[in-house]
């Protein structure tokens, strides 16, 4: 049973949470099982109601029928309770497909009693109806019944793993993981006070896992420290008692304890980085719940300094403090992503891997020049300004970030043998890291958890050392001079035959041959000449060898018109 239900659950939908497509999937399933059985309900014009009975289980496929039609309603259930956070009319339709598919699961453990059903099956399909019996209960908040339920089948499918082999067993615990929350939150309605901490080592040991059962979690979570919310009236932050109206702001407030304490025990980054993104995300949502009731009193955000104390209202206050704790908290994240990242560059220098992105001293500058940033904005926050030792502090610790982020600078300027600019780095390291100590005094328990400066200062004096070493060793390499045979001057080949140079361009697509075009080279121009002598020439008379033209009078025009000649 549970092995045909978990496949299909996969395949069609639930893996992604479409509880809708998988409803279609049973639906489709059905008719066609109904065809091949020839076991429909009636025709198209009349419905005649078939029950599958003991006599007629000739065929497994009868089974298959019932364990449909449960999928179906609870699937069903499943959607309409997804669709409920928004119209809560919903929830009966809820109640009543859950009844519905329970009624489908006590069917089919009574089928499963008969002697053609084998002990396996009969075993799984008790647990999979007190999965279904459960799941209603905890739907109607009916909690000792509901935990009585999820412990029978918890039960049943542990008995199951430990009957057959690993492989099979794997299915099995995995039911068993998944019902675990539900029975710790029935406890803990119940009045078993420890149940909450339960919670919490489950969602830490899921890890990075997404899907149902973390989505599980997380909303068992927030429904138990809702629970406890009611009782949360006040919030006091730096000697300074804020009352907490706002029921996400509780919520969240309660939590955030738990949640450092979470990624406190995280076994690996990955786990450590989701549940910094859950709680950022978390106190997003509380800040822009106090931002909306900030909103209505215009009045009193325009004028947030009271005329008598001098001090920003509970609300703004209450605004700065949840502002304070995201920089904070973001602050922690980005440094422990630069611990990773310090780590995965130690090594690799000892050993270097191909085929990856090896992070780089920029990827750890940039993280700081966060960190720095979130600084900056945690001393502009309102009703701060006045507050000296919070001032010290954050100053203290920008002094902090500056000696690293210095140092990674310096790193980077190794890597590429600019030593003189990596030396003056280092000396701003070693200002940074003794301006720390003398101005640490009575603030040295809020720089507990920041990295030690002292241990900084013994990295800084051995790079030092070490940089000055490679700096000699470079000036006086002969390798790293210039020979001729490695000069590279731009010449193309038809001007440096005289010269052996190794050009490995020579043997590649872009070869430098000859200058192409051409370019202009100075010639010769055209003489010009010029006739001087021209005017000092005596040309000789030649009026006697000019015809002279006869004169003519009105004779001769009257002759010209009438066509004679003289």
């Amino acid at each position: 049973v549970l092995q045909i239900v978990k496949e299909s659950q996969q395949q069609h939908g639930l893996r992604h949470g479409d509880f809708q497509r998988y409803r279609g999937y049973c639906s489709r399933r059905l008719r066609r099982l109904r065809k091949t059985l020839n076991f429909k309900m009636g025709n198209r014009h009349k419905f005649t109601g078939k029950k599958v009975t003991e006599e007629i289980l000739s065929d497994n496929r009868y089974l298959l029928l019932i364990l449909m039609d449960a999928e179906r309603a609870w699937s069903y259930a499943m959607q309409l309770k997804q669709e409920a956070n928004t119209e809560p009319r919903k929830r009966f339709h809820l109640l009543s497909r859950l009844r519905k598919a329970v009624k489908h699961a006590e069917e089919l453990e009574r089928l499963c009693e008969s002697n053609r059903v084998d002990a396996k099956t009969k075993l799984e399909a008790q647990a999979y109806m007190a999965y279904l019996t459960g799941m209603l209960r905890f739907e109607h908040q009916e909690w000792k019944a509901a935990m009585e339920a999820f412990n029978k089948c918890k039960t049943i499918y542990e008995k199951l793993a430990n009957a057959f082999t690993e492989e099979q067993a794997v299915l099995y615990n995995q039911r068993v993981e998944e019902i675990s929350p539900n029975i710790r939150y029935c406890a803990y309605n119940i009045g078993d006070q420890s149940a909450m901490n339960e919670l919490m080592q489950m969602r830490l040991r899921s890890g990075g896992t997404e899907g149902l059962l973390a989505e599980k979690l997380e909303a068992l979570i927030t429904q138990t420290r809702a629970k406890q919310a009611a009782t949360m009236s006040e919030v006091e932050w730096r000697g300074r008692t804020v009352p907490v109206k706002i029921d996400k702001v509780r919520i969240f407030l309660l939590g955030l304890a738990d949640n450092e304490a979470a990624i406190a025990q995280a076994e690996n980054e990955e786990t450590k980085e989701r549940l910094f993104e859950s709680l950022l995300s978390e106190c997003r949502d509380a800040i822009q719940a106090v931002r909306e009731e900030l909103k209505p009193d215009q009045k009193q955000r325009e004028h947030s300094l009271e005329n008598d104390s001098g001090k920003v209202s509970n609300i703004q206050y209450l605004h700065s403090y949840l502002t304070y704790i995201k920089l904070s908290t973001a602050i922690k994240r980005n440094e422990s992503m630069a611990k990773a990242l310090q780590k995965a560059l130690l090594q690799q220098q000892r050993s270097d891997e191909d085929g990856k992105r090896s992070p780089r001293p920029q990827d750890l500058i940039r993280l700081y020049d966060i960190i720095l940033q979130n600084l900056v904005e945690l001393t502009q926050l309102p009703g701060l300004e006045e507050d000296k030792n919070f001032q010290k502090e954050i100053g203290l610790k920008t002094l902090v970030y500056k000696a690293y982020r210095c140092f990674f600078i310096a790193q980077s300027y190794v890597l590429v043998k600019k030593w003189s600019e990596a030396l003056v780095l280092y000396e701003r390291v070693l200002k940074y890291a003794r301006e720390v100590q003398s101005g640490a005094g009575a603030h040295r328990n809020s720089l507990k958890e920041l990295p030690d400066v002292q241990d900084l200062i013994t990295q800084v004096n051995a790079e030092k050392y070490s940089l000055q070493a490679a700096a000699i060793l470079d000036a006086n390499d002969p390798h790293e001079t210039e020979s001729p045979s490695q000069v590279k001057d731009g010449k193309p080949l038809s001007e440096r035959f005289e010269t052996f140079c190794l050009d490995p361009s020579l043997v590649s697509k872009q070869v430098s041959l000859v200058h192409f075009p051409p370019g202009f080279q100075p010639i010769p121009c055209k003489p010009l000449f010029f006739d001087l002598a021209l005017n000092h020439v005596a040309f000789p008379p030649l009026e006697d060898k000019v015809e002279q033209k006869a004169k003519s009078g009105l004779t001769g025009y009257i002759k010209g018109i009438f066509g004679f000649k003289s």
